[in-house]
């Protein structure tokens, strides 16, 4: 990967279907009704992985891509990680790996994490605590947090509200409560070393998000799941200031595409200097491609 010639690295987007069928990681239900949410044609929300890495080769833009294992709550499996690896082994130039294990697969989930890191080369994890039923600060996804660190790779939590379950009786059985950013909080105290990103603005607990990232040095926070010109003015206020060195750019694709984003990102009150920061270069420290990493 030529991080030199990249327009920006988007540390957060959705691998919702197999290559190898037509099987998405959530019950069409959800994915229904989330694509409402989004205001997104569901049928051209399912890019299979060669085509999400087209899409971005296009931009001249690389893709953090990864699905979400959840079985243990909804009994579907998800997309497998070792897909998302292999395509983006196929894919280097536009294309980096992230897993996601389920925290109820206990020993057999900590084995997976290893053998996905040391095997296909994956950089992070993504938790979807919402889904995955669990509050992130539980002691039963410690284990798993333990061998991230050790490998040094990234643990992604998705915070805040959810598209998924919008608009469905009872929120398709989907609890909110799993993704305030503080319960993540523990985690970045009790794994010091753990590099963790916070994804999306955090509503309705945007101020418990700044609050965390300024206060621990490994958390950092995306701005995936939203269009820019709704983004919470404290929220760009930090960017622009004591925590323009730790946010990054994400889109939600397929949710939110990366060209709507961009547009609406050009559009904030941002500090020359900074929008380079978001756009790649701290993801690209992050993630660690580039020398002084």
């Amino acid at each position: 990967m030529n991080v030199d010639d990249l327009v920006a690295i988007d540390v957060h987007t959705h691998a919702e279907v197999s290559s190898r069928g037509d099987a998405s990681s959530l019950a069409e239900d959800l994915h229904e009704a989330s694509s409402a949410y989004f205001k997104v044609d569901g049928a051209k929300r399912k890019p299979t992985l060669e085509e999400i890495a087209a899409f971005y080769r296009e931009r001249k833009m690389a893709a953090v891509v990864f699905t979400v294992d959840a079985e243990h709550a909804t009994g579907v499996p998800p997309v497998p990680n070792e897909e998302v690896a292999e395509a983006a082994a196929a894919n280097p130039d536009v294309l980096i790996p992230f897993a996601s294990i389920d925290p109820f697969k206990g020993k057999a989930g900590i084995r997976q994490a290893r053998r996905l890191v040391e095997e296909h080369g994956v950089k992070g994890f993504k938790f979807h605590p919402n889904i995955q039923a669990f509050f992130p600060d539980d002691r039963l996804a410690y284990g798993l947090y333990e061998a991230i660190e050790e490998l040094g790779c990234i643990a992604l939590f998705h915070t805040g509200q959810t598209g998924i379950g919008a608009g469905v009786p009872g929120g398709g059985g989907i609890r909110l409560k799993y993704s305030n950013p503080l319960h993540v909080d523990d985690v970045a105290t009790d794994f010091p070393h753990l590099k963790i990103i916070l994804a999306h603005p955090s509503f309705p607990w945007q101020d418990e998000a700044l609050s965390v990232a300024t206060h621990k040095p490994t958390v950092h926070i995306d701005l995936s799941g939203w269009s820019p010109k709704y983004f919470p003015p404290q929220l760009v206020q930090y960017a622009n200031s004591l925590l323009q060195d730790k946010v990054l750019f994400g889109s939600d694709y397929p949710v939110i595409s990366p060209d709507r984003w961009m547009a609406d990102f050009a559009k904030l009150p941002l500090k020359d200097e900074v929008r380079p920061k978001i756009l790649k270069d701290n993801a690209a420290r992050l993630l660690g491609l580039c020398k002084d990493s």
